[in-house]
């Protein structure tokens, strides 16, 4: 059983219902402002200096602790998925096509109690706490957002730490790993132009579809033949634009996908093998390709330091057996940009049934959690944040 500490099992109930209030009211990335009152009500009630509207819905909370030390900050996200749920628990969302299918509201939740147990504490430490509560995390901008408007000029974080539920661990198990954690993520633009034409006189026409067709078989071997074996990396495309009716070939083929890396350096050299593959096949085929990409976010790497302390605080909380270095993630995540400027770690907090059956994964409409998880995702977040501010 988990050693959850008592100062944050007497805050069980409101933390339960306060991620339940939240699971019932979702918001959208850039749209939370009901979460982010809620969050900057309760913060400012703690004695937190409390800034609003940073990246549009993004709250910061600074307390200066008794003494001087190091500041650690604490990371939640607030933004939920456009999703219908499908869960039909009591307290499934309100909106219909808007959900918390990705755990934000226990995250929010979890990060509140853990402010208010530090605050209390505030007196008897050395430095001081910083918490940032994200939007748009699903549209993989928030942190850059709030980044852009100031959130971190007059803060300097010697650490950070931040949780994300995770159903396909069991509750009461905490997965903790030092290095990359979460891939970089670019999205893809290529389109692919010929000349339309009739579809019974494809000779007549420079037919885009079959180039594309190409491009994208090709694009499958910059992964598995020009990429190291022991890296890795994903590259999709996920998205077709083409024609308008089937006796006709379209002018041009638009397709959109996505590029997520580890290793930056790769990231640089499978986005030019992109260019010069979608290039060479289309010139080959008679037609011209344009490829553009928007970079989202870097790759999440936990820092060695905070890992080491997380570590600590997790086995304090589950046992040494329940802590598990979790498979780097494919996933994105924008705390990256949080870590280039706070050496942090990213810790995943088992959310899946306890008697192991299936737990629907996130962004699924079923998705829900195994609510024990709260008070073990609190206890971390105060745990490791305690650690940093102790460490020399």
């Amino acid at each position: 059983m988990p050693s959850i500490s008592a100062e944050v099992q007497v805050l069980c109930n409101d933390m339960v219902a306060l991620r339940r209030d939240l699971h019932q009211h979702p918001e959208l990335g850039f749209q939370e402002t009901r979460t982010a009152g809620i969050v900057a009500e309760r913060l400012r009630a703690l004695g937190y200096t409390v800034r609003t509207g940073l990246g549009k819905t993004g709250v910061t909370g600074f307390l200066k602790c008794g003494r001087p030390g190091k500041t650690v900050l604490l990371r939640a996200d607030i933004d939920a998925l456009p999703i219908l749920e499908q869960t039909g628990a009591p307290y499934a969302s309100r909106h219909p096509g808007t959900m918390h299918a990705c755990g934000h509201d226990a995250h929010t939740a979890m990060a509140l109690s853990a402010a208010e147990i530090l605050a209390r504490d505030a007196p008897t430490l050395h430095g001081n706490l910083f918490f940032v509560f994200q939007p748009a995390e699903e549209l993989l901008v928030g942190a850059e957002a709030m980044l852009k408007d100031g959130a971190l000029e007059a803060v300097a974080p010697d650490f950070g730490f931040a949780v994300h539920v995770m159903n396909r661990i069991p509750a009461g198990t905490i997965a903790v790993r030092s290095g990359p954690v979460m891939t970089s993520a670019d999205k893809l633009h290529i389109t692919v132009t010929g000349r339309g034409g009739h579809g019974a006189n494809p000779h007549s026409a420079v037919d885009p579809v079959v180039a594309a067709a190409q491009v994208i078989t090709a694009l499958q071997t910059l992964v598995s033949r020009e990429t190291h074996p022991l890296k890795s990396a994903v590259l999709s495309i996920t998205m077709l634009k083409a024609g308008t009716a089937f006796n006709i070939i379209p002018d041009a083929v638009e397709m959109t996908g996505t590029l997520r890396c580890f290793d930056a350096d790769l990231r640089t050299t499978l986005l030019a093998s992109l260019k010069r593959t979608a290039e060479g096949i289309a010139s080959a085929l008679r037609c011209t390709a344009s490829v553009t990409n928007e970079f989202l976010t870097p790759a999440v790497i936990n820092n060695p330091a905070a890992t080491a302390l997380a570590c600590e605080a997790a086995k304090d909380i589950v046992g040494a057996e329940k802590v598990v270095e979790w498979e780097p993630l494919t996933g994105s995540d924008d705390l990256a940009y949080l870590w280039e400027r706070a050496p942090g770690c990213y810790a995943f907090i088992g959310s899946g049934r306890s008697d192991g059956s299936p737990s629907p994964a996130g962004h699924n409409a079923k998705f829900d959690i195994e609510e024990s998880c709260l008070a073990i995702g609190a206890d971390f977040l105060v745990r490791a944040a305690r650690a940093a501010l102790r460490s020399r």
